[in-house]
C-alpha cells in the first residue's frame, strides 16, 4: 500500500521538477550571457547580448530586412520551400522504401547506389542545382529535398524489414494478395519508422534551408536570404535573431509532426 501511494507521488514530483528545469535552465544561461556581455567579456560587434538580439528580432518584425519587408513573409517563403522539398521527398522516399524493403533483389541492386549518394552533403549539390534549375525556388527546393530524402528512405526500409515475417506468412496463408500485404501488413507495421524518418528528414531539410537560400532567391524573401543581407550590412544581432526564428520554427514543426504521429498511431 505504501508503494502505491508514494511512488506516483515521487514520479509526479520528478515530472514537475523536470518541467521547471526546461524553463529555468535556458533562462539561467540567458542571464549569464547578458551579464558576461554587460561586463565586456563578449564584444557586441561579434557576440551581441540577448537584449540586443531581442531588439534585433523586434526590428525584423517592425521594420523588416531589407526595410519594407516582413519577418513573417520571410518565414512564409522559407516554410513554403521546406514544405515543398519535404513533401516531394515524402511521396518519393516512402513508396520506394517500402518496395526496396519488401523485395530483396531490389535491395541488393540499389543499396550500393544509395550508400554512395547518401553521404554527399546537400551543399555539394548546389552548383548542379543552379545549372539544372537556375537560381530560384526550384534549386532551393531541390537542395532541401536531398536533405529530407535519404533519412525517410532508410527509415522506411528499416521499418519494412522490422515487420515480423510470421505476420506476412500468416497473411499469405489466409490468401492475401501482394497488394493486401502492402496495405494491411507492411505499411501499418512500418509507419512508426516512417514517422521517425520524417522527423529526421524534416529537421535536416530545415537545417539546409539557409544554404539552399544562399544559392539565390528571385523573390528576395526567405530567412536564409534575410540572414545573408544582415551579414552584408554587418549586423550580427540580426543574424542571430534570424537564427532564433529558424530554431523556433523548426521546433514548432517537430512538435507538429510528433502530435500528428501520436494521434495517427494511438494503437502504439
Amino acid at each position: 500500500m505504501c508503494l502505491k501511494t508514494t511512488v506516483p507521488g515521487n514520479l509526479g514530483a520528478m515530472n514537475y521538477i523536470t518541467e521547471k528545469l526546461k524553463i529555468i535552465f535556458p533562462l539561467v544561461l540567458l542571464v549569464l550571457w547578458q551579464i558576461a556581455s554587460s561586463l565586456g567579456f563578449f564584444p557586441p560587434h561579434n557576440i551581441p547580448s540577448p537584449i540586443q538580439i531581442l531588439n534585433g528580432l523586434r526590428e525584423l518584425i517592425v521594420i523588416g530586412l531589407p526595410p519594407g519587408s516582413s519577418l513573417f513573409l520571410h518565414c512564409f517563403e522559407s516554410l513554403l520551400r521546406v514544405g515543398s522539398g519535404f513533401l516531394v521527398a515524402l511521396v518519393t522516399a516512402v513508396p520506394l522504401g517500402i518496395v526496396v524493403g519488401r523485395f530483396a533483389v531490389l535491395r541488393i541492386m540499389l543499396t550500393p547506389v544509395i550508400e554512395v549518394i547518401r553521404p554527399i552533403p546537400p551543399l555539394a549539390w548546389i552548383p548542379l542545382a543552379i545549372i539544372w534549375f537556375g537560381i530560384g525556388f526550384q534549386s532551393a527546393t531541390f537542395i532541401i529535398f536531398l536533405g529530407c530524402f535519404f533519412p525517410i528512405l532508410l527509415s522506411t526500409i528499416s521499418g519494412v524489414l522490422s515487420v515480423e515475417k510470421r505476420l506476412i506468412e500468416a497473411a499469405k496463408t489466409l490468401g492475401a494478395t501482394e497488394k493486401i500485404i502492402f496495405l494491411k501488413v507492411l505499411i501499418p507495421g512500418s509507419t512508426p519508422s516512417i514517422f521517425t524518418g520524417a522527423r529526421i528528414g524534416l529537421g535536416i531539410g530545415w537545417m539546409t534551408l539557409v544554404a539552399a537560400e544562399f544559392t539565390g532567391v528571385k523573390s528576395g524573401y526567405g530567412l536564409g536570404y534575410m540572414i545573408m543581407v544582415a551579414r552584408d550590412i554587418q549586423r550580427p544581432d540580426l543574424v542571430i535573431a534570424g537564427m532564433v526564428a529558424i530554431g523556433l520554427l523548426g521546433y514548432l514543426l517537430d512538435v507538429g509532426v510528433r502530435r500528428f504521429e501520436s494521434k495517427l498511431l494511438r494503437w502504439r
